[in-house]
């Protein structure tokens, strides 16, 4: 039997459920798993169902669906669940939350395709072949930025790329490229957002006492840290850790985080409404 996802998010309104499950019935579907949500501030509806069928056509089953559901003129997306999603990963010197990635990824934790590594340093080159992944070294300064962002936005185009990930990528975006391929960029940011935001997040902290810190998975958009938060973690210190300690024990959060927001958009249980997310956990 073939297995698929389906994402599908429209206005909220009466009997989208039961024309999922017609479509779901034409197909001769079983569901194997199932989420719904009602925002009740921006009346939007999003359902994820995973489900398995004898029928291989995946054009098919997405007509049958859509025969019943398109009233309802919903944003909708179809795939076989071993189609995995295709992520460029962006990196420059730290290399833990990469690591992190890269471990998960070839234990077979993390359903994606990793197509390529960017980054605009060398440090991190090592890491990438020696899991066979191809490496590419953009380097990048103020004269050359433009020309840099949009051979990373030719790569996403060249390699069919669903997700862009910020893997402790320490470069501002520009809003031409968070505007091109909005939705698709997703950055961990070294502070438990919103609080603590800009530069050197764990010295603000350091300096406020905190007794908590954190890390913080969001979309990137033209407004720095200001995203729709995916996903976030946190670890209490106490009054005797330095900036040091600090940073180490960001540095583990930090890749939790991330490893944990790829897998959530691998499997396709992230949505976007307005400013916020819906996570299907």
């Amino acid at each position: 039997m073939a297995e698929y996802i389906l994402q599908l998010q429209c206005a909220d309104q009466s009997g989208i459920i039961h024309a999922v499950a017609s479509g779901l019935l034409d197909c001769q579907a079983n569901i194997v798993e199932q989420a719904q949500f009602s925002d009740p501030d921006l009346t939007q509806f999003c359902l994820r169902t995973r489900f398995e069928t004898d029928m291989q056509d995946i054009e098919a089953v997405e007509a049958a669906i859509n025969a019943h559901v398109q009233r309802f003129n919903p944003r909708l997306q179809l795939r076989h669940s071993n189609d995995h999603r295709k992520v460029l990963i962006l990196v420059s010197k730290f290399d833990h939350c990469l690591e992190d990635l890269l471990y998960h990824y070839s234990i077979g934790d993390l359903p994606i395709d990793i197509a390529t590594i960017v980054s605009n340093h060398e440090d991190c080159r090592a890491s990438a072949e020696a899991h066979a992944i191809p490496f590419i070294y953009l380097p990048v300064t103020p004269e050359t930025k433009n020309d840099q962002e949009q051979k990373i936005i030719e790569l996403v185009a060249e390699h069919n790329i669903d997700y862009v990930v910020l893997a402790r990528y320490m470069q501002i975006l520009s809003a031409n490229i968070c505007q091109q391929l909005s939705g698709q960029i997703v950055n961990i940011h070294h502070s438990f957002l919103p609080g603590f935001v800009g530069a050197k997040p764990y010295h603000q902290a350091y300096e406020r006492g905190v007794k908590m810190i954190g890390a913080t998975s969001h979309f990137v958009t033209p407004d720095l840290d200001e995203g729709p938060i995916i996903d976030q973690d946190i670890q209490r210190v106490g009054h005797s850790q330095t900036v040091d300690n600090l940073v180490s024990i960001g540095r583990d959060v930090e890749r939790r985080v991330l490893t944990r927001t790829v897998g959530l958009l691998a499997e396709d249980r992230v949505f976007l409404v307005g400013r916020r997310t819906v996570i299907f956990a």
